[in-house]
């Protein structure tokens, strides 16, 4: 039995393997050359994660990070680049790939409206209102700095722009791009983002979060299951007071 179970074990590491390897071949494993990922509230603050290539940044913002792969990334430097009276950075880190040094961030947003006022955002345009019964979130990215910075690139790199919004998508344009929820992704080739290609990201949602739903659905649920536990109980104590009544009346 445990032979089997083995053998069952390894065929199912090789079947992984398999579609991996057959995965990266295709390109079904996307990695990003530079990453935007905006977590938005309803009232206009976000969460914002920046992954890119150091080259990247130097290229697509024009910063001044060193790019040589033997060169440690200066954590304070970047997080110096990030902060902003709007922008907040509370994490930095950074990694290798292909011989690039890549580097993470994460910031708190005071209000995305104003993201473009920080120096690494400069490149877009965000407007963010109610219209009535929805919310209206419009972000256009514009030229990039296209600083030569030899990057290594081969042409097939891409840069990737996503929304996670928290309430009913009701529009987006993201074209064919895989969504998924409520994450909408907009991608664009690396060289395209270069030469500054026009790029707009366009998203209409419910003017309620789905938190707010989930947690009034969540009550009314409670709610109904206390009424129901509340009502046995109320039938068990009157069953359980008619029992001596029945047992009094019974003929002897």
């Amino acid at each position: 039995m445990l032979i089997c179970r083995a053998r069952v074990l390894l065929c199912g590491l090789c079947f992984l393997c398999a579609v991996g390897a057959v995965s990266c071949s295709t390109g079904f494993l996307r990695q990003y050359e530079y990453e935007e990922d905006i977590y938005l509230s309803l009232d206009g603050t976000a969460t914002v994660y920046v992954n890119s290539s150091i080259a990247a940044l130097d290229a697509l913002r024009g910063a001044s990070f060193d790019t040589r792969p033997t060169a440690r990334v200066d954590t304070p430097a970047v997080r110096a680049y990030y902060s902003s009276p709007n922008t907040h950075v509370t994490r930095v880190s950074s990694s290798r790939r292909r011989g690039r040094r890549f580097v993470h961030v994460r910031l708190d947003v005071d209000d995305i409206r104003r993201l473009g006022d920080a120096a690494p955002f400069a490149w877009s345009t965000y407007r963010f209102q109610q219209n009535g019964a929805e919310y209206d979130y419009l972000q256009t990215i514009g030229s990039a700095a296209a600083k030569e910075v030899g990057g290594g690139w081969d042409g097939r790199e891409l840069v990737a722009f996503r929304l996670h919004l928290p309430s009913k998508i009701r529009y987006h344009n993201t074209r064919g791009i895989e969504s998924r929820g409520n994450i909408l992704a907009w991608e664009q080739p690396l060289a395209d983002r270069l030469r500054g290609a026009p790029l707009t990201l366009d998203a209409r949602m419910d003017a309620q979060s789905i938190l707010y739903r989930t947690l009034w659905l969540f009550g009314i649920t409670f709610l109904a299951v206390a009424a129901a536990f509340a009502i046995v109980i109320w039938w068990v104590i009157r069953r359980g007071a008619e029992a001596p009544r029945e047992a009094a009346r019974a003929p002897r």
